[in-house]
């Protein structure tokens, strides 16, 4: 049995929860950094630019790269 193709559910992280936590984050980002095809040294990049500042500056980098993939949620 053939059956159509389900439409992809979106992901969502409620930052207020244990998802919303730094390491976690960073977790999520190398995992779709693999998913959308990204090779290990961009997710690498990614990863480092997110740690370069405090937890707003790694939520605004997460999104500025992921934001088409996830939705955020406070």
């Amino acid at each position: 049995m053939i059956r159509k193709k389900q439409p992809k559910k979106e992901m969502i992280i409620d930052l207020t929860g244990p998802e919303g936590n730094a390491f976690v984050l960073l977790g999520y980002a190398k995992r779709i950094a693999r998913k959308i095809g990204m090779n290990g040294v961009e997710a690498k990049n990614i990863q480092t630019e997110m740690t370069n500042g405090d937890y707003e500056h790694l939520v605004e980098t997460f999104d500025k790269y992921f934001g088409d993939y996830v939705i955020l949620e406070r």
